[in-house]
């Protein structure tokens, strides 16, 4: 089947049709299905990354979203559970090219589509992703309906309505949705080849780790290597909002026992936790929106001096809660090969993103830098707080994409903790 292009769909069903991408506009694209069986409606965005897909689909910051791969071919390296950045999807499902590939990978447990289909993941191939992209960039992301039926059987209408039904993004909280709904402590460092994901420490808190392996109840000051246990380490209390575990992971990297909480946690639930910083997680959705209980929250942590670091969706409310504005962008960011230049020394990173919202620099107050914008568009991609021990980015230091351009950014924020 020749792949669907959006400038030019056909209305009629081809042959051998079994998936198909429903525009709010009327737009139709007939593909070839995978994964799980069914439709869902969000908004359509593009990935430019060349890897990482079951991350990608995995992150809670897709929420509400079908992504569009712009490599044409995924699916080579399978699937397997370390590689999930949380425990279930976030995503609606993608979009590619090629159907997926078979894995050749020594890691792989599944393929893409098995894994897919178990995760409730709608793929769609045969589509001309190239035309998709250019569609989105020059006129915005749509709203869509993604389906797929093996038997190749659509009710097209009632897609088209399902898709001019759906409000959008924009107003709308996720991060309700997609939040942990208890508080629990993580030990989990990162992930090495051979043995997994480390824990550095063993934990003295009495509740169940929600990250890494149980830790027995064992209580000890110094870990197998001899460095100082839990006790002694700075006590991050990081707030998810559809946070990446492997920022959790990175924390715990940079030297810091952490202890992750619901995005709705009240203020005295946080101090009374008596933690040395707070971090704020990425997540999905309109940061105006989960600003409305977010935000008094995160002020008066400033108010009590409390250091803070933003990632993402954090970064976001950090600026709202400083006295800035968010905008809804065009098309958004969304890959890992995003270069953004730091203010005080002009060295350029190359990042991560995956954001649809942004700070509006021309809203930031005094008192508030500007520490790092994006060479693609020039948007605001840092700030800090003149005066406090708070400061966020926009983009993903824990997804390595330099390899190593960001990580700096975690020793910073633990290495300034007492």
């Amino acid at each position: 089947m020749a792949p669907a292009n959006p400038s030019a769909a056909p209305a009629a069903q081809p042959d051998g049709a079994t998936g198909v991408l429903v525009l709010a506009d009327g737009t139709i694209l007939w593909g070839v299905g995978y994964g799980a069986a069914g439709a869902g409606v969000g908004e359509i965005c593009f990935n430019t990354a060349m890897t990482g897909y079951q991350e990608i689909l995995t992150d809670p910051s897709y929420a509400g979203q079908i992504i569009t791969f712009t490599f044409p071919h995924i699916g080579n390296v399978g699937a397997n559970p370390e590689d999930m950045e949380r425990e279930k999807r976030a995503a609606i499902g993608c979009v590619t090219r090629e159907l997926p590939t078979l894995p050749s990978n020594f890691r792989s447990v599944q393929t893409l589509p098995e894994w897919m289909a178990a995760q409730g993941l709608i793929g769609l191939a045969g589509i001309d992703t190239r035309a998709l992209t250019r569609r989105i960039r020059d006129g915005g992301a749509p709203t869509g309906v993604v389906a797929h039926n093996p038997e190749g059987k659509f009710g097209i209408d009632k897609l088209l309505m399902l898709a001019q039904g759906w409000p959008g993004l924009e107003g709308m909280d996720l991060a309700k949705t997609v939040t942990r709904e208890r508080q629990g402590s993580w030990d989990a460092g990162v992930w090495h080849l051979g043995t997994g994901y480390q824990t550095p420490f063993a934990s003295s808190e009495v509740e169940m780790p929600i990250g890494g392996a149980p830790t027995q109840g064992v209580s000890t000051s110094l870990d197998t290597n001899g460095n100082q246990g839990a006790a002694h380490k700075p006590h991050v209390v990081a707030v998810d909002y559809g946070a990446k575990d492997n920022i959790f992971r990175n924390l715990v990297k940079a030297g810091a026992r952490v202890t992750v909480v619901p995005a709705k946690t009240s203020l005295e639930e946080i101090v009374a936790l008596r933690p040395a910083g707070v971090f704020l997680s990425n997540g999905p959705g309109d940061p105006a929106a989960t600003g409305d209980y977010a935000v008094p929250v995160i002020k008066g942590l400033l108010e009590r001096n409390v250091p803070i670091f933003g990632i993402c969706l954090g970064h976001q409310l950090l600026a709202l809660a400083a006295g800035a504005k968010t905008v809804k962008m065009h098309q958004g960011h969304r890959g890992a090969n995003h270069p953004v230049q730091r203010a005080e020394d002009g060295v350029v990173e190359i990042t991560s993103m995956n954001h649809g919202f942004a700070v509006d620099a021309a809203t930031l107050p005094g008192g508030v830098v500007e520490t790092h914008k994006s060479l693609f568009d020039g948007s605001n991609c840092g700030i800090a707080i003149t005066g406090k021990n708070a400061f966020s980015v926009q983009y993903h230091p824990e997804a390595s994409p330099g390899p190593q351009d960001s990580f700096y950014l975690f020793e910073k924020f633990v290495g300034g903790l007492k």
